[in-house]
């Protein structure tokens, strides 16, 4: 197995501030202008509503103290390749890289880049394959800007992820200061069609989508090889950029409840046009797909800069893949690992283009295969303690083992419902995943792991 040099080690270049652009541009995406309505038909009044917003809101944060302990204790650029490669072996971690460089990170970077490809093609259509070429453009430039170096992904990364928080608390204070609203969140009424907060709704269906659209703050863990006073500022990068997202979507869902109403937000199918048309007027559709590229190439962007790490931890680990282990010290960048992550997302791409339901597609594709590792992620958090394998120093989660506890729990539901609630995209990212098998043995006699 080749080992890196010292030199080839990643350089500490993010800050708290960069690190939770990453968390906020992965987070707030396409989702929160799509689901609102999903949770909200499945939600038995207003107040109802919005506190499965907060229950998101404080499950992700359970979550996010959890994997604050581990990569405080563990800060490697593998992130949770790391963790499980420490607490069950190599072949744990090897699996949960290759899930994420065939399945997951690339599944999540094709996924985006076709919803951007939807938007972008009300403004100008490319032709029968538009929403495909947008989305296989989307791959290759944001690669590029990968490969030139972190810096400049990072610095990109900051002014999209700030410029999509300005857009939505703008949104959001122009829609609660709206004074033709249909709804009245200043009463948060329990109206519907039951006055009891628990009796009415499917809660356990509602936060499926809510969770969605919290989905992506555990990638911060990949930045940990990378980020100054690691044992310090990951805690400090997770909790606030959780709290940022937070408050978004408990501003925005009260915007889309004040100036939509309940009932009219259950029925919508475009909940983020017909909140901005109701607020800015006819022509609002402009100002909704610009929002929604911003947000996709954001999260796209973020999840490059993550899904690289994994493929140069399994690289410098597994000789058989070591061309995905060198690090580029000049320009602080996985190089290798960042082409092969976008030959192969453009690969996901082209197979989307061929499926006459793409996003869903891609939807089915990764969930699972994520929930999985989100799981064994949370349960080697256990196995540490078990051992008591702590650096001193480094961040512990308070009140333990409640958080952990409550967040495995969460993990188990999800699994359970991304199982339950998939299509055929499923089957096809699981039988990936166990293509994985061979592989592993060929890099076990390939003079691996380390």
């Amino acid at each position: 197995m080749r080992q890196p040099s010292q030199k080839e080690h990643p350089l500490k270049s993010f800050t708290i501030f960069s690190s939770m652009t990453v968390v906020i541009g992965i987070v707030i995406g396409i989702g929160i202008f799509r689901l609102p309505p999903i949770v909200a038909a499945n939600s038995v009044n207003e107040l109802q509503f919005m506190l499965f917003w907060l229950a998101g809101g404080l499950i992700s944060l359970t979550g996010a103290l959890c994997y604050a302990e581990l990569s405080s204790s563990m800060p490697d650029a593998g992130g949770e390749y790391f963790f499980l490669r420490k607490a069950f072996g190599p072949a744990t971690g090897f699996f949960l890289s290759w899930g994420r460089m065939t399945v997951i990170q690339t599944g999540s970077v094709a996924l985006v880049a076709f919803i951007l490809g939807d938007y972008a093609t009300v403004i100008l259509d490319l032709g029968p394959y538009s929403s495909s070429l947008y989305a296989a453009a989307v791959v290759i430039v944001l690669t590029g800007l990968n490969i030139l170096g972190t810096v400049h992904s990072r610095n990109t990364q900051n002014i999209l992820a700030s410029v999509i928080i300005i857009t939505l608390l703008a949104v959001s204070v122009f829609g609660l200061l709206n004074l033709s609203g249909e709804g009245a969140v200043s009463g948060l009424t329990l109206s519907g069609r039951n006055t009891e907060l628990f009796s009415g709704g499917a809660p356990g269906l509602a936060m499926i989508f809510v969770l969605l659209t919290y989905g992506g703050w555990s990638e911060a863990a990949y930045l940990t090889g990378e980020l100054h006073n690691v044992k310090r500022n990951i805690v400090r990068a997770l909790v606030m950029g959780i709290v940022v997202i937070t408050t978004l979507y408990i501003l925005i869902n009260l915007a889309y409840l004040h100036v939509l109403g309940f009932e009219a937000l259950r029925e919508s199918q475009t909940v983020g046009f017909d909140l901005t048309e109701k607020i800015f007027g006819p022509g609002a559709s402009v100002l909704v797909v610009i929002i929604v590229v911003i947000a996709a190439l954001s999260t796209a962007n973020a999840t490059i800069i993550t899904g690289a790490r994994t493929n140069y931890a399994i690289g410098r680990d597994f000789a058989l893949l070591g061309f995905m282990g060198r690090w580029n010290t000049r320009r602080n960048s996985p190089v290798n690992a960042l082409i092969f992550q976008g030959v192969i997302a453009l690969v996901l791409v082209g197979i989307g283009a061929w499926s006459q339901q793409a996003v869903s597609t891609m939807v089915d594709y990764t969930a699972p295969v994520f929930w999985t590792f989100i799981l064994l992620t949370t349960v080697s958090l256990f196995v540490f303690r078990f051992r008591k394998d702590h650096v001193p120093g480094s961040y512990r989660v308070p009140l333990y083992p409640l958080p952990p506890v409550l967040f495995l729990l969460a993990c188990i539901y999800m699994l359970y419902s991304s199982l339950v609630f998939t299509g055929a995209g499923a089957i096809a990212g699981a039988g990936i995943l166990v293509a994985g098998v061979p592989v592993y043995f060929l890099a076990l006699k390939y003079h691996g792991p380390k």
